[in-house]
């Protein structure tokens, strides 16, 4: 992995590009040309302007700062609110450089959009990360436009490897990827919450229950992430026959958990695709 990134501008360094943001501070990666990043208002400036390297851009004070950032940068994220996207590709579009890679964080943005935008030759790349991007645990799925090489994909990779996993896919595929890892927390969360409940259900106090069962699921993940293993076998170790784990594991499956993921998964496809039509 080679140790620099070319200068980065994060225009509309919100949740998203501000975790992205700190993730490469974070590493000590070399960027060369240093980062700038853009927020609206001088409040969400002043979170960022204490970091080493970065610029921090206040649009009230800088009213063409997401231009001057964009002209600046080897890589320009794209964070801001996705109805604000087309807007912002037009006021940018004359000042980037010609081998700039751009980077949409924007949900549900096409790469058809983009290329609208800043013309068909624009090298673009779109990708979805996940909320643990701000504690370097993302998933980032990526789908590279028709102008972006193999070395601006390798590049832009390692910027989002900087925060976690990357997963490359076709564009098609995009939507789909976000309701496994873009949603897949709130499942996660969902089912700490629900064991939670039981676990009070049967006489622990809440404190101790929230400890038993959110530590219980960091570690099972910490064991997974160790032991290289397949989780359906580490499922059958704890598991022992004519156990109590294979009494609770007969109630779970009786419950059809594969049909009910495939539901909610199909579910948030389908409503990917009403947003996307603009439902």
């Amino acid at each position: 992995m080679a140790d620099s990134l070319p200068s980065l501008a994060f225009l509309g360094a919100g949740s998203m590009g501000g975790a992205i943001l700190q993730g490469v501070v974070a590493s000590g990666i070399d960027v060369d040309g240093g980062i700038v990043a853009t927020n609206r208002t001088k409040e969400k400036a002043s979170a960022l302007a204490g970091l080493e390297g970065v610029t921090s851009i206040a649009l009230e004070e800088q009213p063409a700062g997401n231009t001057d950032a964009a002209a600046s940068a080897g890589i320009v994220i794209v964070g801001v609110k996705p109805a604000m996207v087309p807007d912002l590709l037009r006021e940018i579009a004359p000042a980037l450089r010609p081998d700039a890679i751009v980077v949409s964080v924007a949900a549900g943005v096409t790469l058809a959009t983009f290329a609208d935008g800043l013309g068909s030759d624009a090298r673009v790349i779109r990708a979805m990360p996940n909320t643990p991007a701000t504690v370097g645990k993302a998933v980032t799925g990526l789908a590279a436009g028709g102008a972006a090489s193999a070395d601006d994909l390798a590049v832009v990779r390692r910027l989002f490897e900087l925060v976690g996993a990357v997963v490359e896919v076709p564009e098609e595929q995009i939507d789909a990827l976000g309701t496994i890892s873009g949603s897949g927390p709130a499942y996660v969360f969902l089912l700490i919450e629900e064991l939670t409940k039981a676990a009070t259900g049967k006489g622990f106090n809440e404190q101790d229950a929230r400890l038993m069962v959110e530590q219980t699921f960091i570690g099972a993940t910490a064991l997974l992430a160790a032991s290289g293993e397949d989780p359906a076998e580490l499922r059958r170790r704890v598991t022992s026959p004519k156990g109590t784990t294979e009494r609770a594991i007969a109630v779970l499956q009786d419950a059809h958990l594969d049909r009910v993921f495939a539901e909610a998964t199909d579910a948030a496809l389908a409503r990917s695709r009403e947003l996307a039509s603009g439902a």
